[in-house]
């Protein structure tokens, strides 16, 4: 996501062509799946049925659930990092940027170490993935300029997760309830009845569906470590991509997408 030096001190040219970059994100995002992706995606179903062990979707899956859950809707993981409140939209994504720099090689070098453990450490990258995961977006929910003391703002990051890691046929979904946040939520006026909302099995089945390729391969002996780094830098930087454009829809109020590529 380049920042072209010429926009560095006029605001509004900067956020004219954040919307445009917008724009070419969000119909990338919602495009209907190819031929590509519909292979991909039956390779992958059949390895995840015959080739990968039980246990490990077991473990996945309960994993994935629990944590989340305790993350999202605790206080422990909320930064110490101040909420940046009147800064510019460029300033702010300069900051998303450094952010995911430092988050990408925390995240590669977590997943080398756990890959080049074996089976076991493997295993237990995936729980601490998550929590690398969600520490990048409280920070980045700070950086744009909205704070984590709100149930509210962390059911959002919940929401940036699921598009981040979802199969394109559930993104339409996703896209348009973080597109109308605030009615949403407004619509859900306590904490629990919000927590009710989120289908967890869901959550945790497309969130492991969209990992599980990616981060399997570092179970191959001898490819592990350099799988690992791979994976986690590339599951990262997907995360923040989309983490960052979320908050640029908030921020602007929505891009200019032709309806149906929110429709399909």
């Amino acid at each position: 996501m380049p920042l072209y030096r010429d926009l560095q001190n006029n605001e509004p040219a900067y956020e004219e062509y954040v919307r445009s970059d917008l724009n070419c994100w969000v119909r990338r995002l919602l495009q209907k799946p190819g031929l590509l992706e519909r292979t991909s995606k039956a390779i992958q179903t059949k390895v995840n049925d015959k080739v990968i062990p039980e246990k490990v979707h077991t473990i996945i899956t309960a994993t994935v659930k629990g944590l989340v859950k305790s993350v999202v809707f605790g206080l422990e993981y909320i930064p110490n990092s101040p909420v940046f409140y009147g800064v510019r939209l460029q300033e702010r994504d300069q900051r998303a940027q450094r952010l995911l720099v430092k988050y990408r090689k925390i995240a590669a070098a977590e997943g080398a170490g756990a890959g080049a453990g074996g089976f076991t450490l493997a295993v237990a990258d995936f729980p601490a993935l998550i929590v690398i995961k969600m520490k990048f977006l409280f920070e980045l929910a700070h950086i744009y300029g909205f704070s984590t003391q709100d149930y509210r703002e962390r059911l959002f990051l919940l929401y940036i997760f699921q598009l981040a890691f979802s199969s394109q046929e559930k993104r339409p979904e996703l896209y348009n309830t973080i597109l109308n946040w605030d009615n949403f939520i407004g619509s859900w006026p306590s904490e629990k009845e919000a927590q009710q909302q989120v289908n967890w099995e869901q959550f945790q089945r497309e969130y492991r569906d969209a990992i599980d390729f990616r981060k399997t391969l570092q179970l191959i002996p001898g490819l592990g470590a350099i799988v690992g780094a791979w994976a986690n830098y590339g599951l990262i930087d997907d995360l923040g991509t989309v983490g960052i454009n979320c908050y640029r829809l908030r921020i602007l109020g929505g891009a200019h997408v032709d309806s149906h590529f929110a429709k399909h």
